[in-house]
């Protein structure tokens, strides 16, 4: 049963049955339009491949950070479980590596494609997918490496939160500690000049805990991140060891200088230098390539473009 105000949806739909009538026409013509790669193909917003292992996948990059994390924290992810009776954690891991390296080896090949096959042709399937091979096994034989570094954060964390009650909370629980795992992994990447893949794995972690680590930001041990929401690490930045951020801390740029076509100049170092046990409160934001001095504590909410000692102690003052 219709009511008083069908006529008006009518009247107001209409246009909607003339589109339905000329459908065909409006696929056609939307398909022509999309087709025109054009401008797509010059801003190299087009990816060409005719190999579907070829091309990232973010399925994939998922895969490989939960077999990570059960390579990195054994019984707390994954299935590697710490049972005796069937071989402990031994069996399990070489089980999880053999998938990691399998999975690797075809995402960082992919990350290579996007990179060299506009320069190299369709011929360099063959060698990239070596060349990923190659990178995979060096990032498998640093993965001790990388879990000893981050057993120093799940110290830190667990030593820097009266609420932390045991070891395995801080694992499984803290945003920190789930971000960072993915960061250590991506940082080894970058430094082996992996293109895209660092970068989607730290999104990952960005999406997942709201912290964005850009891969290229050089860490030391015993980081940690109290709570996490909202923190940004950018791609220059320099962190000493010991230093603790809490949330919603930014440690980025000022504005830089662009080029002749209006794009930033790429290559500069223009975030922060965080010396040994520095401490940086909430909403706190460090830009430019400043240095914050050993030991130095900056208060919440601040905004700083300067140096600061080592020892400095700045808090906001609240004029009455």
């Amino acid at each position: 049963m219709c009511d008083k105000n069908s006529n008006f949806a009518a009247q107001k739909s209409s246009h909607l049955f003339f589109m339905f009538d000329n459908i065909d026409k409006i696929l056609a013509e939307t398909t022509e339009r999309l087709s025109d790669l054009s401008f797509m193909e010059e801003k190299r917003l087009l990816h060409e491949y005719s190999d579907s292992t070829l091309i990232p996948s973010s399925n994939a990059l998922e895969e490989i950070v939960e077999l990570s994390r059960s390579v990195f924290f054994p019984g707390f992810y994954g299935n590697t479980l710490i049972d005796s009776a069937s071989g402990g954690p031994v069996k399990s891991i070489d089980a999880a590596l053999k998938e990691l390296y399998q999975l690797l080896s075809a995402q960082i090949a992919a990350g290579l494609y996007v990179e060299e096959r506009p320069k190299l042709g369709e011929e360099c399937k063959t060698a990239i997918r070596a060349k990923g091979e190659q990178i995979a096994a060096e990032v498998i034989r640093q993965l001790p490496d990388i879990r000893a570094l981050l057993i120093t954060d799940v110290e830190a964390a667990f030593k820097g939160d009266p609420a932390a009650v045991t070891y395995g909370e801080v694992v499984t629980c803290y945003p920190a500690i789930r971000a960072l795992s993915i960061y250590r992994l991506a940082h080894v990447l970058h430094q082996l000049e992996v293109p895209l893949i660092p970068r989607m794995l730290t999104e990952i972690a960005h999406s997942e805990t709201g912290i964005d680590i850009h891969p290229g930001a050089q860490i030391g041990s015993h980081f940690t991140i109290d709570h996490g929401t909202g923190v940004v690490i950018g791609a220059t930045t320099i962190i000493g060891n010991n230093v603790k951020l809490y949330q919603g801390v930014t440690l980025g740029a000022k504005s830089f200088p662009l080029g002749k076509d209006g794009t930033p100049i790429k290559g500069i170092l223009r975030h922060p230098i965080l010396k040994d046990n520095v401490i940086v409160y909430s909403n706190a934001t460090i830009l430019g390539r400043v240095t914050i001095g050993e030991g130095a504590v900056i208060g919440g909410n601040l905004w700083i473009t300067d140096d600061v000692p080592a020892g400095a102690v700045l808090t906001l003052e609240i004029k009455k």
